[in-house]
């Protein structure tokens, strides 16, 4: 990384630390859960903002990989296999000498033997890539509106699948999701005593998917990527794979999505059918829109500040109206984002011209 990119990232973790120092001061630490929130769906933003802004491609079923995500991870690690393994079945057996199965207890005191959430999480990014290679390469050769209705459509499905099996918990979805021990003393949970732990645990697994994804975007393939999003036809012509390109940046995207929901719902402890729902995935869509397509600052510093105001409840019952409507003002407005108006842009460019 170049020193400009190394001084803008130490001035985000900059940034985080005094955060969590200003709510320690003025007593005001349950900030840090909402905070912790919005780190996670901070990770899905910046994903789809690789394929929106540097791939051309808009994807309205974002939600429905974080729902593959957080939904794989919460009923593998809520499961009782107890029965399962009495009854001699030889793959609950064999992955409990292993030591891939974690003995617990219920609310209730019932003994439990389910699945760790390693394993958990590493199964829900492998159902994820599934999904999103079978979606993506019939869905990525469409364009425009009708990329954005199949990719809708996507999300749809998945949102009345969660609805309608049992396994998932239908419309209570899944609940008492147990944390997930990352390393030794540090677990992702909703412990108040843990909360600050878990703010830097977020904040770390953030800022490490933002610099993977600035020096992919710096790279041979973010040029390609630029190539593509400029002049797909152009690029195809010059000898760029365009269609394996998009689909491994859809992928990608994906597995960030996926990521953020194995880990907020760990935090949360579970997961309902509105995670799921069309109107998620708009939300995200308007927060790249704002923050600029092709911009990773951008989407960072708005998914940030919007999902926090969100979680604090800033915008009320109209919290869904105002996700939707603030994406339509952008895209009639300010195409490029507010932190690039084009009306300032050709303010300071009709200025020089007076000069």
């Amino acid at each position: 990384m170049d020193l400009k990119k190394i001084t803008s990232i130490a001035l985000l973790i900059t940034l985080v630390v005094g955060i969590q120092l200003t709510t320690q001061l003025t007593g005001t630490s349950y900030y840090l859960t909402q905070l912790t929130m919005t780190m996670y769906s901070c990770l899905l933003i910046i994903g789809l903002c690789l394929v929106m802004g540097y791939a051309g491609q808009i994807s309205l079923g974002h939600a429905g990989f974080f729902a593959i995500g957080g939904y794989t991870s919460a009923a593998l690690t809520t499961t009782n296999l107890l029965e399962a393994l009495e009854r001699g079945s030889g793959c609950v057996g064999l992955l409990n000498k292993m030591g891939l199965l974690v003995s617990s207890t219920s609310l209730f005191g019932e003994p439990m033997l389910t699945v760790h959430p390693w394993l958990a999480c590493l199964l829900a990014i492998a159902l994820t890539v599934l999904v999103a290679f079978a979606i993506g390469i019939p869905v990525l050769k469409l364009k425009g509106h009708y990329l954005a209705m199949a990719t809708l459509g996507f999300g749809i499905i998945i949102y009345r699948i969660v609805l309608a099996v049992a396994f998932l918990g239908e419309a209570d979805g899944i609940s008492d999701v147990p944390g997930f021990t990352l390393l030794p003393g540090l677990t992702v949970n909703g412990d108040i005593g843990n909360r600050i732990t878990n703010y830097y645990i977020a904040a770390t697994i953030l800022i490490i998917g933002f610099v993977l994804l600035l020096n992919l975007i710096d790279s041979r393939v973010g040029r390609a990527l630029r190539a593509i999003h400029g002049a797909e036809d152009a690029a195809d012509a010059m000898g760029i794979n365009t269609a394996r390109y998009k689909l491994y940046t859809f992928v990608i995207s994906a597995v960030f999505a996926a990521v953020a929901g194995i880990l907020l719902t760990h935090y949360t402890g579970g997961i309902s059918p509105g995670d799921a729902g069309v109107m998620k995935s708009v939300r995200y869509v308007a927060i790249v829109a704002i923050g600029g397509m092709a911009s990773l600052w951008g989407a960072l510093s708005m998914g940030g500040l919007l999902n926090f105001l969100s979680l604090r409840g800033f915008f009320g019952s109209y919290d869904d109206a105002f996700f939707g409507a603030i994406l339509i003002l952008i895209m009639l407005f300010a195409p490029q984002g507010i932190l690039r108006l084009s009306l300032w842009n050709k303010f300071k460019g009709g200025k020089k011209e007076v000069q």
